[in-house]
């Protein structure tokens, strides 16, 4: 029998199990949101002194996702592992760096909930098994997402494809749509929002969103199949727009500075991926429409 199964039989101890694990991802997570944006800009630096033919050979201290050790942006004090504990730590110090008593950012310890909270919430409602996992990484793979298109406007590949695969591969055993439909779904996720882009590009001369965008549509597409997709991209534009609107009446903004469309996106699709037959009916009932 396997032991696993038996000790995770019971929701409570699921549930605590993910909420750990989700805090302590959280906390990775916040690396990921701060260094992989850095990452990518000082490829593209490389990139662009090699097409140049510019000799750039300054030595420079070793920058990924492992290494240099955290360390506080003020005083550049090492964060010991007991400072670095999700949430508790923040508590513990007061919201205060312990070397030189600067701030810490707010957002740390609420990235760090909510993948904790989300990921109690995946556990009770996905239950034990291979689903609960899958699940799971779509979920922190779309806070990162999230939170890195709010601060760069930007939805790097890095995650974008690795999730549209892990749709794919996951469907392939069917266990979230046929593989039919995901591999459809991939490509009118990704083709619509293309399409879409172009034709307001040739109207406008603006680009309404990024290609970011369509990748990340088309992995929902992977994972929950071409069906999705309407409710999907409605209810990323309906709290676009709400949101959009309520900016420049009630804060003030520049109706022509771009607001990332990737966060909506993500949003509506893990609403999507949990709701999407009691947001369905609700709207057929609505309409007065019939139910299948």
């Amino acid at each position: 029998m396997d032991i696993f199964a038996v000790f995770f039989s019971h929701p409570i101890n699921l549930a605590l199990t993910c909420l750990i694990l989700g805090l302590i991802v959280g906390s990775f997570l916040n690396v990921v949101i701060y260094r992989l944006p850095i990452m990518m800009e000082n490829e593209w630096q490389d990139q662009c002194c090699d097409l140049l033919e510019i000799d750039d050979k300054k030595p420079e201290e070793l920058f990924n996702l492992a290494q240099p050790a955290s360390s506080c942006p003020h005083c550049k004090h090492k964060i010991k592992p007991w400072e670095n504990i999700p949430v508790v730590s923040f508590l513990f110090l007061k919201g205060r760096c312990s070397n030189c008593d600067a701030p810490i950012a707010l957002r740390y310890p609420i990235i760090e909930l909510l993948s904790g909270i989300l990921s109690a919430f995946i556990a009770l409602r996905v239950g034990y098994g291979i689903e609960l996992l899958l699940v799971l990484i779509l979920t922190w793979f779309l806070i990162a997402l999230t939170m890195i298109d709010f601060d760069h406007k930007l939805l790097p590949d890095q995650l974008t494809l690795p999730l549209l695969w892990l749709g794919l591969i996951a469907n392939s055993f069917e266990l979230f749509a046929s593989l039919d439909s995901a591999v459809w779904g991939a490509i009118a996720g990704y083709l619509s929002l293309w399409s879409l882009y172009w034709a307001f590009k040739l109207i406008t001369g603006k680009d309404g969103m990024g290609y970011g965008d369509f990748k990340l549509f088309a992995a929902f597409g992977a994972w929950m199949g071409w069906q999705a997709l309407p409710l999907i991209i409605l209810l990323s534009s309906l709290v676009g727009a709400i949101v959009g609107v309520s900016l420049i009446l009630f804060r003030g903004r520049d109706r022509n500075i771009p607001i990332p469309f990737g966060p909506f996106l993500a949003v509506a699709g893990w609403i999507t991926l949990f709701w999407s037959g009691p947001i369905l009916s609700a709207y057929y009932r609505l309409a007065g429409l019939p139910l299948n």
